[in-house]
């Protein structure tokens, strides 16, 4: 029995796994509960996810990654151990080879500690393969032509933007503004607005339900429940959709204006590719309404969300899973 090759997307919102000839059989929030007291690890993945914000004192619900990189080295490693275990990919002599997803601008040390949390957690060979261009990869684009492709993958941590042609990166940017800012905009807007208190969750569902990025092209309304700051007690409030796009207008321009960096310094060949082909967007962030419309306006190319964004990375280390044994040997840190 021997194991079988897995491809991580690692995200600072969602784990995504990837088994060789499976395709992807996990899909889980990046949160581990933990109790304080003892250190002992008592729900991870969506069982955690449910306990934010509503657990007693001793019991902590931990993101372990932020911003696209480790944050707590131990609670990931134990949550990645978790996942693997979950799947039984393990063979009865040998462990799997782990190709794991990491953003583009991550310093050697946070390599390191991607690489050394994968090999505790039970990988036999870890593989490090940037995030935009797996992404790429996982939307369908042939980039192993000698042709310019643009990618914009919003996450949960970080946004990653890459021009790629002949299989590599050409230009990049890597920023730490994605969906988890977004929620903290909105959350804070209320905050500042109404004086109610909300938390993380609520206002992903905001941004979700009735969020927009392009300014009158969604008009729905949403009634929260939180806490009034003044007289501490819960309170409901109703929220429509243009005050969360001005909430979120700062925050999109960061993308919008990164993505611009890139294609200023794409060689010009590549720029009259990308015209012609466009940008695809891939991650959560793709998702939220009017990204593509704003960034099209923005950019003056099209912009075509990934048929399924929030699993290209997932999808496209599968894909690298098939040729993992011509993967460069530079690859393996």
């Amino acid at each position: 029995m021997f194991a079988k090759d897995i491809g991580i997307d690692l995200g600072t919102a969602n784990v995504l796994i990837h088994v060789k000839g499976k395709g992807i059989v996990l899909n889980e929030p990046s949160v581990v509960a933990l109790d304080k007291k003892t250190n002992k690890v008592l729900a991870v993945g969506e069982e955690a996810r449910r306990m934010v914000g509503r657990t007693p004192g001793n019991i902590v619900a931990i993101r372990p990654l932020k911003d696209g990189v480790i944050a707590d080295f131990d609670v990931t490693e134990a949550m990645l151990r978790h996942f693997i275990n979950k799947l039984n990919v393990k063979g009865f002599l040998s462990k799997p080879r782990i190709l794991i997803c990491c953003p583009t601008n991550i310093t050697g040390v946070e390599q390191k500690a991607i690489k050394e949390a994968a090999e505790k957690s039970g990988g036999k060979k870890v593989y490090l393969e940037e995030e935009p261009k797996v992404a790429a990869i996982g939307a369908g684009m042939d980039i192993f032509q000698p042709s310019g492709n643009m990618v914009v993958d919003i996450g949960g941590g970080t946004t990653d933007i890459a021009v790629l042609s002949m299989g590599d990166i050409v230009e990049s940017a890597s920023i730490k503004m994605a969906g988890d800012k977004f929620d903290h905009e909105i959350l804070n807007y209320i905050k500042k607005e109404y004086k109610l208190l909300i938390g993380e969750r609520t206002a992903e569902d905001i941004k979700v339900n009735i969020g927009t990025v392009f300014p009158n092209s969604r008009n729905e309304e949403m009634d929260i429940r939180g806490r009034d700051m003044v007289s501490g007690l819960p309170r409901t409030i109703t929220v429509n959709s243009e005050e969360i796009q001005g909430a979120l207008r700062d925050s999109v321009y960061v993308i919008v204006q990164a993505a611009k960096n890139v294609l200023e310094k794409t060689p010009p060949e590549l720029s009259a590719d990308i015209i012609d082909r466009g940008v695809i967007i891939t991650g959560g962030g793709a998702l939220l309404h009017g990204m593509d419309q704003l960034l099209a306006e923005e950019l003056k190319v099209p912009v075509l969300v990934a048929e399924n964004p929030m699993d290209c990375v997932a999808i496209g280390t599968g894909i690298m899973l098939e040729n993992i044994d011509r993967i460069d040997r530079r690859k393996i840190i």
